[in-house]
């Protein structure tokens, strides 16, 4: 019996998921089914294209798995940035790219929200609508006399205002079927150990299942008569065996792909998100001696559960920026944080060219080309120096007046 520290057995593994009915029992036809696209593969699809930073589509998904059936985010966004040990900000300029997707109003943390993206999207949410969504209770009393003094209109505009939101789509997962969506099913497990290294494991459940029937296979061959029969059944049954060979040896390949991106990115899993280590997939084959297109396949539609949420393998991989002093390089994820970071800050009387910002960076061990400061800042939806400088004027003259 093959097995190894992860508990796997050839012969322990039950069922008929991928090889056909065990001891009598019949196919599983609604199996092979494919399912439409759920919410959440919709979203993900979105996300994908929207983010092309790992380390934002990390947050991203984070945030994608929060939200129901029926659209609406139900996990705080404060609570999954700071699982993530990510920056509040930057997890709600996701939230809002998210809120951009379709369907309309996804994403959103209530319903004067849901109604708000979806009126924003139509250009209708001016300041008369802006009253009319934030005082719900009064519509639904129908108290229009209350509503045309706080909005500032007539009782005509009152109705046509109430018409609208009529149209609109306060469940906007429900296009998807509406039921309960399923949650991601792990296929690596990723806990902390006492002693403080990480202990990986597979995910027994989310293995596919196959069971030899050698006692049928025996009374088969039992029966046989002639030479082709017998060769036949002889077939089958090594067809069988090697299946069942090749898929334990596939989830060790899993483990062991897993355990290298878990020891490459421990300070991700201990810090958090800023600390995603640059990684590509030769350097994961290289250090478990495998070939990069095997990683990956592995790592392509396989997901891992750590403290910090469940993630795609994928995920973990990353592009690299060099520093000045030779060290260990940075993520460019990490990279785009500081960059991020040091805009946020600004002031009107000091803001950061990309020249500049390039020299912060280099200050900080960090080589990067002025070019690509400004790959990272339009990636990050970023204005230009000039078009930010106008923008902060403009609004710290709207304060003082």
């Amino acid at each position: 019996e093959a097995s190894d520290g992860a508990g796997l057995s050839a012969t322990s593994w039950t069922g008929a998921a991928g090889g056909g009915p065990a001891d009598g029992e019949a196919p599983n036809l609604e199996a092979y089914v494919a399912d439409r696209l759920s919410l959440h593969e919709h979203l993900a699809e979105q996300l994908a294209l929207a983010c092309p930073d790992p380390r934002h589509r990390i947050i991203g998904q984070s945030i994608i798995d929060a939200i129901d059936e029926s659209g609406y985010l139900r996990e705080s966004l404060c609570e999954i940035a700071a699982r993530l040990e990510a920056d509040m900000a930057e997890a709600e300029h996701i939230l809002a790219t998210i809120q951009t997707f379709d369907p309309s109003g996804v994403g959103a943390r209530d319903l004067a929200e849901c109604l708000a993206i979806q009126l924003k999207e139509r250009d209708r949410y001016d300041p008369a609508m802006q009253a009319f969504v934030a005082n719900l209770p009064l519509v639904a009393r129908r108290d229009f006399a209350q509503l045309a003094k706080l909005c500032g209109v007539d009782d005509e505009d009152i109705a046509d205002m109430a018409a609208e939101l009529r149209r609109l789509e306060p469940k906007p997962g429900r296009a998807f079927g509406g039921a309960p969506i399923q949650p991601l099913v792990a296929d690596v497990i990723v806990r902390a150990a006492a002693d403080g290294a990480w202990h990986v494991e597979l995910n027994a459940d989310a293995l596919p299942r196959v069971l030899v029937n050698h006692s049928y296979a025996a009374q088969v061959s039992a029966v046989a008569t002639g030479p082709a029969d017998k060769s036949f059944i002889s077939s089958c049954l090594q067809n069988a065996n090697w299946l069942t060979k090749s898929l334990e040896q596939r989830a060790r390949t899993i483990l062991r792909v897993a355990s290298e991106i878990v020891r490459l990115q421990d300070a991700f899993l201990t810090h958090g998100v800023e600390h995603l280590r640059p990684l590509n997939l030769r350097t994961v084959a290289d250090a478990i001696g495998m070939h990069e297109s095997t990683v990956s396949r592995v790592t392509s539609n396989k997901y891992m559960m750590t403290p910090r949420g469940v993630f795609e393998l994928k995920y973990f991989f990353s592009a690299s920026i060099a520093t000045t002093s030779g060290a260990a390089a940075h993520s460019a994820e990490a990279v785009r944080f500081r960059i991020k970071q040091m805009i946020d800050r600004e002031t009107p009387d000091a803001i950061l060219s990309d020249d500049a910002i390039v020299e912060r960076l280099k200050a900080s061990d960090i080589e990067i080309a002025r070019r690509t400061v400004a790959k990272y800042r339009d990636s990050l939806r970023i204005p230009s120096s000039v078009d930010r400088r106008r923008a902060k004027l403009a609004q710290a003259r709207m304060t003082t007046h």
